[in-house]
């Protein structure tokens, strides 16, 4: 190595930090350090310590926002244990970044640029623009509907229990809610049971329903229908989000109604009112909230069938919702639609979606499906659940959901150690290689090797 002048080695010139690694090291921090602390005894209702697997398992799919338990939040969690677990959950639904970006914001400390990019990145911003001022209001717009809902939720529970317990249950659910985690702590009425016992309760099942859409849509399209009132100026973008979030959730609700209408496990027993609201939350939940207000295991096939399809869908990028995401299928259907025509792009809104794009959606949907598969395989291999109650965990695992079908607690030990890796991989894997998406430009090949002809199909 030459010497410069002075005779000193020349330093190395550093590599940019990657920032998926750095998501994906923050993110083991943090369920290690919730694992921690909800290992202590005081972190369980019984004072004594619960071990290793329950307290990872738990910090994990408080902190992917997933919700799939291994006990019941109420009846296994002392107070300050569920505290722990909605700062998990408030954390991974926001976002690291945002959590650390308002402390900074509170300490009015200069936010660096290196920072910004990743504030940019991890929220599914399409450039850096004012991104401090995006963050900010961000933030301010997650408390303003957390706390709207939090007071709606307890105005309803203080109907029902003393003043102090109606807001822990109010400010509890709304984040839940909001972050699409899928924690409930009614396990003091009939544990386990999650919200099937408000399933009838409209003010309950349509405050948590807002409270799961406007968390599920992401906060580009929250400042974009916010900014610009006439939709003929919204981004393609918004418009693809908010068409398909209202398509699936309507067609969901319709699926459901009619596959769980007769079904004496579900909806059979209801009213017609109480089918149709108890079937839209049906088709709510499964966009990676997580709250059950029917038995999941009760489903018939055909509507095992649906929830594991809506599963893999979720919510929209730069949100708090997990899956492949509503945008990726579109593109992907979009792409088939159009390749099946015989053409060679794929348009929409008078648009062309480029083929990055169309082959970063087909490497995410491949990735979720070979998962799924994967994960259902080794959980019905390993444990006494058939292979469709196999896939629904795996899906649900992977969407980030944590509706269960009755199968996370019959799993074996090594089952459940691969639904742990499943969630992180379903919250943070997608996460990081989308913003590997962002990031990297295709690099110019140097050669070619001659073109090939293959027969396909």
């Amino acid at each position: 190595m030459e010497k410069n002048q002075k005779g000193r080695k020349p330093w190395k010139k550093r590599r940019p930090f990657s920032i998926s690694l750095v998501v994906s090291l923050v993110f083991i921090a943090l369920i290690i350090l919730g694992a921690a602390l909800l290992a202590l005894p005081i972190s369980s209702r019984n004072g004594q310590s619960a071990g290793v697997l329950l307290p990872l398992f738990t910090a994990t799919s408080a902190t992917c926002v997933t919700g799939l338990t291994l006990a019941d939040t109420w009846t296994q969690w002392s107070a300050f244990g569920q505290t722990v677990i909605l700062g998990m959950i408030q954390i991974g639904g926001l976002g690291f970044v945002s959590v650390t970006s308002l402390a900074y914001f509170s300490l009015r400390r200069k936010i660096s640029i290196q920072q910004q990019m990743m504030m940019a990145e991890t929220t599914g911003a399409f450039g850096m623009g004012d991104i401090v001022q995006h963050q900010k209001k961000l933030l301010m717009r997650t408390f303003i509907i957390e706390g709207a809902g939090a007071i709606i939720l307890t105005l309803r529970f203080s109907v029902e229990y003393p003043a102090a317990q109606a807001i822990r249950l109010g400010v509890f659910h709304a984040v839940s809610a909001f972050c699409n985690a899928g924690f409930d702590i009614l396990g003091f009425k009939t544990p386990g049971t999650s919200l099937m016992i408000y399933q009838k309760d409209p003010v309950i099942c349509l405050t948590l329903s807002a409270l799961v859409i406007l968390g599920g849509l992401g906060y580009l399209v929250w400042d974009e229908v916010v900014r610009l009132k006439k939709p003929r100026k919204w981004s393609v973008y918004t418009k693809l989000v908010l068409i398909t979030s209202g398509v699936l959730l309507l067609g969901g609700s319709a699926l459901f109604a009619l596959l769980e209408w007769a079904n004496p496990h579900t909806l059979g027993p209801l009213s017609v009112p109480e089918k149709l609201l108890a079937a839209f939350f049906q088709s709510v939940t499964l966009r990676t909230a997580g709250f059950a207000a029917l038995d999941q295991g009760m489903l018939s096939p055909a509507g095992k069938a649906v929830s594991i399809f809506l599963m893999m869908i979720g919510g929209s990028s730069g949100s708090t919702a997990g899956g492949m995401k509503t945008v990726t299928f579109v593109v992907l259907m979009v792409f088939l639609w159009n390749r099946l025509r015989g053409h060679q792009t794929s348009n929409i809104f008078h648009r062309t979606i480029s083929n990055d794009q169309v082959l970063n959606s087909i490497v995410i949907f491949i990735l979720m499906v070979s998962m799924a598969f994967f994960g259902a395989t080794v959980i019905c291999a390993t444990s006494p659940l058939d292979f469709t109650d196999s896939l629904f965990e795996s899906m649900s695992a992977v969407g980030t959901v944590g509706l269960s079908a009755g199968g996370t607690a019959r799993m074996s030990v090594p089952a459940k150690w691969l639904i742990m890796l499943l969630m992180y991989f379903g919250r943070v894997g997608v996460l990081t290689i989308s913003v590997g998406f962002l990031r990297k430009k295709p690099a110019g090949e140097k050669y070619r090797y001659a073109n090939t002809d293959l027969l396909i199909g």
